[in-house]
């Protein structure tokens, strides 16, 4: 089969590969679609892969052709949506529900064989089972979409809330949407790419700017979220969470990123700095949301390339151009 493989640092091509065989609990899906993320930019970077060679893409659905000797819950034709997420079951933070830190942790698609291919395998206990109204090439946005959900699990987040919100990529983009029907007050939206930042705008945020400074809020905001990963929007917004507000970090940066705090300010203001990491019993409940049409694929999708364009997607995806970018295999 064809495969998009990262064989090392900065080295990405399109090749053939031997195809998936499934062990006894998982099943072979035929993609219909992968989405790219800023994941798959810091594996191409050495950083998530222990190991290289590995076919990256933990955002897919597709159609199920091949049964493990032990699967019954699916059969072959049924589309389904894949939770990336693997984990030992057995190490204390799984134990205890936190299996999204997993001292084992690993990903379809990050550290073992994933979606950016014509065909991945999957566990069973992985794999939704999509309706018969959702196209099966926009179920890759389920993926980015639970880690959002994750993210509003993590803010507990109050009823007239005003929140803030730093970059407007697929992923702010899918907070506001989550912030919207939360119950927010108003929910600003600031980015320095223009065109991302029209995108917040038509889908209903409160206010757009290139900087926090100039939306001027007396007090600050009581949610502020970095959907960005980057230094100088994080030491931004950490200055910008009101009094008993709570700062999350849920833009994934790079591993030397450092910003400033003052812990005076968080004891006397009682402000809240936590952070959202993937999916944690959120793949299923977005699932159901998209289903429910929480997100227009018309708007989120803005690039279908062809698998063979894989390289290319990841150059457009790191230059910033466009929105959430797939390959359809």
């Amino acid at each position: 089969m064809k495969a998009a493989v990262i064989e090392a640092p900065g080295k990405v091509t399109v090749t053939t590969v031997p195809d998936p065989t499934p062990g006894p609990r998982e099943v072979v899906v035929e993609v219909a679609a992968c989405g790219l993320c800023g994941t798959d930019l810091h594996i191409l970077h050495g950083e998530f892969a222990p190991t290289l060679p590995v076919v990256p893409g933990h955002e897919f659905a597709g159609e199920v052709v091949g049964l493990g000797s032990e699967v019954t819950e699916l059969a072959i034709g049924d589309r389904v949506a894949v939770d990336p997420s693997l984990y030992c079951n057995e190490c204390r933070y799984c134990r205890v529900g936190r299996n999204n830190l997993c001292d084992r942790w690993q990903a379809i698609g990050v550290t073992v064989a994933g979606g950016a291919a014509e065909y991945a395998v999957a566990p069973v206990a992985n794999c939704v089972r999509l309706p018969d109204h959702v196209d099966v090439q926009d179920a890759a946005l389920i993926e980015p979409l639970s880690c959002a959900v994750r993210g509003y699990d993590v803010l507990n987040s109050r009823l007239g809330s005003h929140v803030l919100i730093y970059g407007s990529g697929t992923m702010g983009l899918m907070m506001l949407e989550l912030a919207k029907r939360t119950g927010a007050a108003s929910i600003d939206v600031v980015d320095v790419n223009p065109e991302r930042l029209a995108t917040a705008g038509k889908l209903g945020c409160s206010r757009t700017a290139l900087s926090a400074e100039e939306l001027g809020q007396p007090g600050g905001w009581d949610v502020v979220v970095d959907a960005t990963g980057n230094a100088a929007a994080i030491q931004d917004g950490l200055e910008r969470v009101a009094k008993a507000g709570t700062f999350l970090q849920f833009g994934v940066s790079d591993y030397a990123t450092t910003a400033t705090v003052s812990p005076y300010r968080i004891y006397n203001q009682e402000i809240t700095i936590t952070g959202s990491m993937a999916v944690l019993h959120s793949y299923e409940r977005a699932a159901e949301l998209f289903a429910a049409g929480v997100l227009d694929p018309r708007v989120f999708i803005s690039h279908r390339l062809p698998l063979a364009r894989y390289p290319q997607a990841l150059e457009q995806f790191a230059a910033g151009q466009g929105r959430k970018i797939v390959v359809l295999p």
